[in-house]
C-alpha cells in the first residue's frame, strides 16, 4: 500500500482524478488501525481494481478535517477524483466489514 505523502485537498484530488482509490486513515497510536492493519494486504489482493492509499491521519490532519474524517480507521472511496462511497468513523473495523463496504460499491 502507498503511503500518501503530506499533501493539501488539492494536491489530492490531482493526484486521484483517475482511477479508483481508497485512502485508508489511521494513525500509529490507533488501536483499531493496529487491529485492521494486518488484514490490508489481503483485502488488497482482494480489491485490485482499487489502489489503496495509507493517509497517516496525524501527518495529514488538515486533508482528514476537509475530509470529514473525524474518527480512524476509516476508508473513502474514490472513482476519477470522485467520492463513491465512505466507512468512516471511530468504530473498529473488520475484514469483511471492510469488505462488505467495497462489495457495496459496485451496487
Amino acid at each position: 500500500m502507498e503511503a500518501l505523502a503530506k499533501m493539501t485537498s488539492d494536491e489530492l484530488s490531482k493526484k486521484i482524478s483517475k482511477g479508483k482509490y481508497m485512502l485508508f486513515f489511521s494513525a500509529t497510536w490507533c488501536s483499531d488501525c493496529s487491529f485492521i492493519k494486518p488484514s490490508m494486504p489481503e483485502i488488497e489482493k482482494e480489491y485490485t481494481e482499487y489502489h489503496f492509499l495509507a493517509v497517516d491521519r496525524d501527518e495529514n490532519i488538515d486533508l482528514a478535517a476537509d475530509l470529514s474524517v473525524f474518527g480512524i480507521p476509516s476508508f473513502i472511496a474514490f472513482d476519477d477524483g470522485k467520492e463513491v462511497g465512505r466507512f468512516v468513523n471511530k468504530d473498529r473495523k473488520t475484514k469483511k466489514q471492510v469488505g462488505e463496504f467495497i462489495d457495496g460499491l459496485a451496487s
